[in-house]
């Protein structure tokens, strides 16, 4: 009976100090909702990394990205009920814009009392017109079909890749990220202006590293100006505009997209017909094929990260674009 009294006893205790110790977790919870008075979603990892260095430690904010940092472009991306949520406690959402969020109606509908940030606001993007003098285009997505007509020749493909009318990975141009960061804490400024001293501080910072990469980055650019490229991404079109490159191919490969024997066809003699050495691509979903170009081809195939997932650093985006620098150097200097 005894140690029946004692067993009852320490059950007691242990379920007081349970409940004690949740309470307490609770407790911490809410008093750091609550010091975080201004809640920052970003779409996706470019504008999570640009916001970052536009909030830095800003105290009463809370930066949150929608997507995992290694999603990738978010075309054909889902709202799952976790990013609802995030939304739902939302102050602002930051997105790229140029069609990049497919969703982006459907949360300008769903939450009227956000205010959107876009960060292509006012940019000027490049069209499917400037990747090149031919763009192959996959079918994998039926319900993404566009018909496009180009003068007297009506042209009908299906793009796995599409954001619209433009190409909107704006944020691979060194130029134009800087504006998305300007754009970015006009926003922030505009709708949290408690914050606007901090904001400024830490953009004006994260604007002078950015100046620093388009320096280095001109003296690059005086070696490839005018170099003729063929690319599988319309991200590196951005790459082309920022170097004064040419594009004389353009194959948009994502992880849906399959490849015809004619595409391929079509590929190498492009690359013969304009003696393309360097081929620009992304390797996790390019690599196939850059091995295809590499085996029957003497181009080589420089696979560049297309900065769209990595780690949550305020450098990654410098640290990504000093690496595809290199990456570019060595491709036309071998």
């Amino acid at each position: 009976m005894k140690n029946k009294y004692v067993f009852v006893t320490v059950l007691l205790l242990v379920l007081l100090l349970t409940g004690a110790g949740l309470t307490q977790l609770y407790v911490k919870e809410e008093t750091k909702q609550q010091d975080s008075e201004f809640t920052v979603v970003t779409s996706f990892y470019p504008m999570y990394i640009a916001a970052m260095n536009v909030i830095g430690d800003t105290p009463g904010v809370d930066l949150q990205n929608l997507s995992e940092p290694q999603t990738g472009c978010l075309h054909d991306y889902q709202l799952t009920p976790a990013d609802m949520k995030l939304l739902s406690g939302a102050d602002v959402f930051i997105v790229n814009g140029g069609g990049i969020e497919s969703f982006l109606s459907d949360v300008a509908a769903d939450y009227k009392n956000l205010s959107i940030v876009n960060a292509c606001e006012g940019l000027n993007l490049l069209s499917e017109e400037d990747e090149g003098e031919e763009h192959a285009h996959g079918d994998a997505h039926e319900d993404a079909a566009e018909e496009h007509i180009h003068g007297d020749t009506e042209d009908t493909h299906e793009d796995g890749h599409n954001h619209g009318d433009v190409n909107a990975h704006a944020w691979m141009s060194i130029a134009l990220y800087k504006q998305q960061v300007e754009n970015i804490l006009e926003g922030l400024c505009r709708i949290d202006p408690k914050h606007q001293d901090a904001y400024e501080s830490n953009a004006k910072e994260y604007l002078a590293k950015l100046e620093d990469l388009e320096r280095e980055q001109q003296s690059l650019k005086e070696e490839l100006s005018g170099k003729h490229i063929v690319i599988f991404h319309e991200a590196y079109a951005y790459v082309a505009e920022d170097y004064d490159m040419e594009i004389s191919y353009t194959m948009d490969l994502d992880e849906e997209r399959q490849v015809s024997a004619g595409e391929v066809a079509d590929v190498m003699g492009a690359i013969e017909k304009n003696d393309i050495s360097v081929v620009l691509a992304e390797e996790l979903y390019g690599k196939d094929m850059g091995d295809t170009v590499e085996r029957e081809t003497d181009a080589k195939v420089c696979y560049l990260d297309t900065l769209t997932r990595g780690e949550y650093e305020k450098d990654s985006y410098l640290d990504a674009m000093r690496q595809n620098m290199e990456l570019l150097k060595e491709a036309f200097t071998e």
